[in-house]
């Protein structure tokens, strides 16, 4: 059957040819041709079998095309780190494939923490080369939902807990991977913001939160990234599931922001046939997820919207109406991907790749704390140097769900510090704790044996020993991607470091006062021995060469720049979902759905903060250099500024110190008076910027009406008060050092 597809994309367009003089193509095959008139055309052509067919899979990651018309199967992967290793066409094991390796990018946490759009135009190129020379037509990603709680299992895919931060670098994200013409599908829509009961979950969010926190990263992918494909979640909303979700996917997505493109169920999220075909999913995957050795023997043709389908119209009970949007939908994508004539080729594990991932993991890399100077390591004189964790020697890329990967290679801490550090530098390493030693996600096998016998307190023995010899302690430790950790299906069940850490992190920094921690994880945890260490580092989960870039950083070979997309708490009790009450939800009497109320509405992460004057460990924004940093007087190039106009904000930035270095300037924007209530603040604007030691550059910052606006929930509208209004800025949430006052008129 394949060969006869290949052979018709060959022949057809020769086929179009009578007594050796040329006919016109047809018009669906003919890239001249508007899409829409191809789109018609194609669909004209079509039987209903054929529309049933090409609007659920035919495998666990592709559906079919059109044989009979040339238009080849459509083939997705997992992401959003890297293209996932293929699976046999019906079970979720591995396929057995040599050449599906990839380069593992930074997780999306990492992205977000640069700060910086152009990292992410940068990012989504190269993983659209890697799935084009895989020859995949949709990437499985980016994912923005919002971080709510740092319970959350999923939270490491996203991009952490402000709206805007997510917007802007989402779009370009998009907009890179979909010139390779491979699709984003961006996930998962909408309010999936838990993975325990993530089925089950029923979130109740008012109308504002849903508009101010929730969507607006998801409408900046459609409206500015022009993204080609949404994947709906798992959880309920307003007592539907969000792959179809009428007032998700039909009032909003269809509706208020015209989205063209593909709903993609994720897999497994479909339910029911009516509501399938009524709430706007155009595109069934996972249903019976094990394919045709369970459930029954022809499962493909068994979706919702299969065979249930087709008879629905055959028994007169729909009309082809909805069919035909949805496949017009599908046609469409073909012609962005499987039909575009002249794609890039791709390339896989190339060098560039590399260089492009260590890049971003050196920008998204943040220094927390650094007291004394610990940070960066004097690599200039003879020193003793004590690695210890389980995650210096630990894969990351394996595992953690359906973004774990099959890597041609990944650096390890260890093996990082070790080859940059130089030959005059001692490095020792000591295990210091056991985790999780297993090693093995979905058939691809980690590299290294983590198994250790020795108990807790032979292991702390051990490396409080070594620490007293050593001139500085590295601990890599964290969290990493199983099972109630970061990672897919379950939430974390503690704030506090898993495995004993806290432990021996107060052994070890009795030992020694020039200890630097290093947090490997997708969220905030716990620190109750902060004060009694001399660097905190967030080291995320960096991918293929994160033992080059944290090497780099700790080093100073990278001058760190990377700031936090959320705010660190203290503890769960300073979280406003865990201090109200709401999270996991209740269950109702049925034990079939759990309701999560979201009571603290907008006032997501600092927005809570400032709210209820709470205190942090790290705030929102926050991100420390080896350099120093001055922000300057700010000004704007006017005082006032109607609805339909914007406003400029100037304001010097002088690095003060003796190391090359880059900044954040971040525009928060206050509401002085408002009918309704809204927080002390809110990131509008920011710009990273790179200077020389002693250089000076302006930074502009420029807003518009929609950086003034609230949802005003009873008019169903965005509205923008007239009145005054304040720009706050400086270089973290907690560091405002520049107020301008101007006008709304």
């Amino acid at each position: 059957m394949r060969i006869l597809k290949v052979l018709a994309l060959v022949f057809l367009p020769a086929l179009c040819s009578v007594g050796g003089h040329a006919q016109a193509l047809p018009v669906y095959l003919d890239d001249t041709k508007p899409m829409e008139e191809r789109v018609e055309d194609a669909l004209r052509r079509m039987t209903l079998d054929e529309k049933i067919a090409v609007i659920h899979a035919q495998s666990k990651f592709s559906s079919p095309g059109v044989a009979r018309l040339g238009i080849p199967e459509f083939w997705t992967d997992d992401g959003p780190h890297g293209v996932r290793p293929d699976v046999l066409w019906d079970e979720w094991m591995q396929a057995g494939q040599t050449n599906d390796s990839c380069v593992a990018f930074p997780a999306l946490t990492c992205l977000a923490a640069t700060w910086n759009p152009r990292m992410s135009l940068v990012y989504g190129v190269a993983l659209g080369e890697e799935a084009r020379y895989r020859k995949k037509d949709m990437i499985l990603g980016p994912g923005v939902n919002i971080l709510r709680t740092p319970l959350g299992g999923r939270n490491f895919e996203y991009m952490g807990e402000d709206p805007y931060l997510a917007s802007r670098m989402v779009v370009p994200y998009i907009i890179g991977l979909q010139s390779n013409g491979v699709s984003a599908c961006v996930k998962h829509f909408a309010l999936n913001n838990d993975e325990e009961y993530r089925h089950q979950v029923n979130a109740i969010v008012d109308d504002r939160a849903l508009h101010e926190i929730y969507l607006p990263a998801f409408k900046a992918a459609v409206k500015d990234g022009h993204a080609w494909a949404l994947m709906g979640g798992y959880n309920l909303y307003k007592d539907q599931h969000n792959c179809h979700n009428r007032y998700l996917l039909m009032d909003i997505l269809k509706g208020d922001w015209a989205f063209d493109g593909v709903v993609v169920s994720d897999w497994g999220g479909t339910h029911d046939t009516r509501q399938a075909i009524e709430n706007g999913l155009d595109l069934e995957f996972g249903t019976w997820t094990d394919g045709l050795a369970f459930g029954a023997s022809n499962a493909y043709d068994n979706y919702y919207m299969a065979r249930p389908y087709r008879e629905l119209i055959r028994k007169g009970e729909y009309t082809t109406k909805e069919l035909d949007d949805k496949v017009r939908r599908v046609l469409r994508l073909f012609y962005r991907t499987t039909m575009k004539r002249h794609r890039r080729l791709g390339s896989m594990n190339s060098e560039a790749h590399y260089a492009t991932a260590r890049r971003i993991a050196g920008e998204g890399i943040v220094l927390l704390k650094n007291d004394g100077g610990v940070l960066p390591l004097d690599t200039t004189k003879a020193l003793r140097v004590l690695v210890v964790g389980e995650n210096a020697i630990k894969m990351m890329t394996v595992g953690g769900g359906s973004s774990s990967l099959k890597v041609q290679r990944e650096t390890l801490p260890l093996e990082g510090m070790r080859s940059l550090l130089g030959d005059n530098i001692r490095v020792e390493y000591a295990r210091g704790y056991v985790g999780d030693t297993t090693g093995e996600y979905n058939g691809v096998v980690a590299k290294q044996k983590l198994y250790d016998p020795r108990t807790p307190d032979e292991l702390i023995a051990e490396a409080v020993a070594k620490a007293k010899e050593a001139d500085c302690v590295v601990v890599f430790g964290g969290l990493n991607k199983s099972d109630y950790q970061d990672a897919e299906g379950h939430d974390r069940k503690q704030y506090g470091l898993p495995y004993g850490q806290d432990r021996l992190v107060e052994a070890l920094a009795e030992a020694n006062k020039n200890l630097v921690f290093v947090n490997i994880s997708g969220n905030p945890v716990a620190m109750p021995w902060l004060d009694n260490v001399a660097a905190v580092v967030q080291g995320w989960f960096l991918g293929s060469t994160a033992g080059e870039a944290l090497a780099d950083v700790l080093t100073g070979r990278v001058n760190p720049s990377g700031k936090l997309p959320y705010t660190w708490w203290r503890s769960l009790d300073d979280v406003p979902a865990h201090k109200l009450g709401t999270y996991p939800g209740t269950w109702r009497e049925d034990k079939k759905i759990i309701d999560e109320e979201y009571k603290e509405g907008i006032f997501v992460g600092y927005r809570w903060v400032d709210k209820e004057k709470t205190k942090t460990l790290f705030a929102f924004g926050h991100g420390l250099s080896y350099t120093s940093f001055n922000i300057g007087k700010a000004t704007a190039d006017k005082s006032s500024l109607s609805l339909g106009d914007s406003i400029t904000f100037t304001v010097p930035v002088t690095n003060t110190g003796a190391k090359a270095g880059s900044e954040v300037v971040q525009l928060y924007v206050r509401d002085c008076k408002s009918s309704l209530a809204r927080p002390y603040k809110e990131l509008k604007a920011f710009s990273k910027v790179s200077l020389a030691p002693g250089e000076t550059k302006q930074v502009s910052l420029t807003i518009g009406r929609d950086a003034l606006s609230f949802y005003d929930d009873k008019a169903g509208q965005w509205t923008a008060e007239p009145g005054q209004f304040e720009a706050l800025i400086g270089n973290a949430s907690d560091n405002i050092t520049q107020k301008v006052k101007f006008t709304l008129m």
